[in-house]
């Protein structure tokens, strides 16, 4: 049983799509996303649910127990979980199913409102098993819960025909950020900005940041024109949240997989899957992001398709979609069961 969203932009989504190809018997309850329907419904409903009278989280909780009986899972698999209290996780122990955690944010340093809850804070300790992108992360639940932890990196999810499509596109001489709006990253957009960076970006709530003649904004890209755009541009700068420095997130991953030219900030784990210079550019601080831009922008065409086929090989060759992902998953999880 998976309980997640029930977005083909979540992180499930691949998961859930491959362990069904896979064979598994499956249930995804969509706990995740009967809460954002609730809670973007009305400003009233916000309301009740900040100030702590919502009766949203024991909807989901009543109804995550009534689809547990239903299916009769041998293994929750929770994603983050927001929703779901660790009273409800302790009743599945009772039934003597096993429980997995996968948390793409980092469950000790909130990002955001969404990042963390009480919620998730007290049920870290009740998993089985939990599943993470970042060695810091992996050590520290283990070290403080002693709960056994695996690291499997995030990964790509691009189909072969839409990769073949990709490649179609023209190229845009430009720099590209894809990813939503917030104060740190706008600060560093701007800085970038105002030393002459031209820069299009493509999420939510940027206007409410950032005015400037050198970027322009456009809404957030889903399916296909979030591959296509990926690809499009020469430079696709990747910018990594304060509670992320060291690690790697989706973009890591995604960019290089449809051949789109990845500046991303120096990491040990972006140097630890791609090769610098080759297959990903990384940058050390925002004056030498801007020399890398310029660097990038400067390379022939024939230079930069090299770039982008590297990029690609290396994703696939080194098995980084999110099948093989699954496949890892999975191994690890059957374990679990006796």
């Amino acid at each position: 049983m998976i309980v997640g969203a029930n977005n083909v932009f979540n992180l499930e989504s691949y998961y859930v799509k491959y362990l069904r190809e896979f064979g598994i018997d499956l249930f995804h309850f969509f706990a995740q996303s009967i809460f954002y329907e609730y809670y973007r419904k009305s400003i009233i409903n916000k309301i009740v649910f900040k100030s702590g009278f919502s009766g949203i989280y024991t909807k989901i909780n009543n109804k995550f127990k009534e689809e547990v009986e239903s299916f009769k899972p041998e293994i929750i698999w929770v994603f983050k979980g927001l929703e779901i209290s660790p009273q409800s996780l302790l009743w599945a122990k009772e039934r003597g199913i096993k429980l997995v955690n996968y948390n793409a944010d980092n469950p000790f340093d909130f990002a955001g409102k969404g990042s963390g809850n009480i919620y998730l804070t007290n049920s870290i300790g009740l998993y089985d098993l939990h599943i993470t992108y970042y060695d810091w992360i992996k050590s520290k639940i283990e070290q403080d819960y002693g709960v056994q932890t695996v690291i499997i990196p995030f990964g790509f999810g691009i189909s072969e025909e839409m990769y073949e499509r990709c490649c179609k596109e023209e190229e845009i001489m430009k720099t590209c950020f894809l990813g939503n709006a917030d104060k740190y990253r706008a600060e560093l957009i701007l800085e970038l900005a105002d030393g002459g960076v031209k820069i299009d970006l493509y999420g939510n709530s940027w206007e409410k940041f950032i005015t400037h003649p050198n970027i322009e904004i456009f809404g957030p890209l889903y399916e296909d024109e979030f591959w296509l755009t990926l690809r499009r541009y020469r430079v696709q700068l990747n910018l990594m949240r304060p509670h992320n420095l060291n690690a790697h997130n989706m973009r890591s991953f995604e960019i290089p997989a449809v051949g789109g030219i990845e500046l991303a900030l120096d990491t040990d784990d972006h140097k630890k899957y791609f090769q610098v210079n080759k297959e990903i550019f990384i940058y050390t601080d925002l004056e030498d992001c801007k020399r890398q831009i310029k660097k990038l922008l400067s390379f022939t065409t024939i230079e930069a398709q090299k770039i982008r086929e590297q990029a690609r090989n290396r994703s696939v060759s080194s098995g980084y979609s999110y099948k093989s992902r699954t496949e890892e998953v999975l191994k690890t999880i059957k374990l679990l069961l006796p």
